[in-house]
């Protein structure tokens, strides 16, 4: 066994080369927001979608967007508005009178990375058009299905504080999100360089350093990477805390979660703590790539009662908790 992780050490420090020069690239544009990039690599890696919520210009978008410039792959921003269709998502059969025949319009979805942004300013039924897309990898328009490129990831973001107009995103839509992270503001020196580097006419620019191939490569090792029983039973005892917390002496939580993390969460949380380890160089997982992937896997997973609203306690601080009282192996 330790020769084959030995193995694979070497195969992932071959297959990650590029993560350094990726993130070196990003940093001309992105300033800061290291968690952040970090959780768009463990999605992009992890083959998972990922849902970035925070307040206005904190550069959620813009991160996005220049991942998608680094990769050598097709790229679509879809704005989510009040008046969009799903038929404008998936695409639509379209009707030529001259050869009185239907032909197939394919929507942008048919794209290696979307950006869906402000997905909750579009309604349920919009919102809809994502959920076959995003489990099934597949698009049924009419009576036919057509299959998404091997290389594909939606990439959302949210206003976690503007309501008026907005449509919150139903569970089985959150819980397609393999990990949903918290954008936070920028520190005094960060915001600094935000103000040097942005404030002026001509923008910087970002090369393409990676094709499509070579992610998929990288997903095909991180899939390699060793998890030990303990770590998956670890795993196991985390969500199964969320919904049963009383089995760790979580009783006073039982009160505040309507609804645990589904079995989703397990097959994500495996699937981040993987390409968490890849991204950091090694072939296996530790409790600490559980720990740091932890948080942004489950926080949306867990749905709280009116007692927990009332008394102002948030998922952070459940999961906080369970984190706590869970014994590491």
């Amino acid at each position: 066994m330790d020769f084959e992780i030995s193995e694979l050490n070497r195969k992932i420090d071959k297959d990650s080369l590029f993560i350094q020069d990726l993130r070196r690239e990003m940093s001309k544009v992105v300033v800061g927001q290291e968690e952040l990039i970090e959780a768009l690599l463990t999605g992009i890696i992890g083959n998972g979608h990922v849902l970035l919520e925070g307040l206005p210009g904190l550069a959620k978008t813009l991160t996005i967007k220049t991942l998608s410039q680094v990769l050598d792959s097709s790229f679509q921003r879809i704005q989510f508005t009040p008046d969009l269709l799903p038929a404008d998502i998936v695409g639509t059969m379209i009707y030529n009178p001259k050869e009185s025949t239907f032909s197939v319009r394919k929507g942008p979805i048919f794209a290696n990375i979307i950006l869906a942004d402000e997905i909750n300013r579009a309604p349920a039924k919009v919102q809809s058009a994502l959920l076959e897309a995003m489990q099934e990898r597949q698009v049924t328009i009419a009576e036919n299905t057509y299959k998404l490129p091997e290389l594909f990831m939606v990439m959302a973001t949210q206003n976690p504080i503007e309501q008026e107009g907005t449509y919150p995103l139903p569970e089985a839509q959150v819980d397609r999100f393999m990990l949903k992270v918290n954008v936070v503001y920028p520190s005094k020196t960060e915001e600094l360089r935000v103000l040097e580097l942005m404030a002026r006419q001509t923008q910087p620019k970002v090369n393409t350093i990676i094709s499509a191939d070579k992610i998929l490569q990288a997903r095909k090792t991180a899939d390699q990477i060793y998890v030990d029983d303990k770590i998956k039973n670890y795993v196991l005892d985390l969500v199964i805390a969320t919904r049963e917390p009383s089995r760790h002496g979580l009783q006073k939580l039982k009160d505040y979660i309507r609804c645990g993390a589904s079995p989703r969460a397990t097959i994500f949380m495996i699937q981040a703590a993987k390409a968490y380890a890849f991204i950091n160089g090694r072939g296996y997982v530790t409790p600490e790539d559980i720990k740091s992937v932890g948080f942004n896997v489950m926080r949306h997973r867990i749905l709280l009662t009116y007692e927990a609203e009332a008394e102002n306690v948030t998922s952070e601080d459940i999961l906080r908790n369970i984190f706590e009282a869970v014994e590491v192996p």
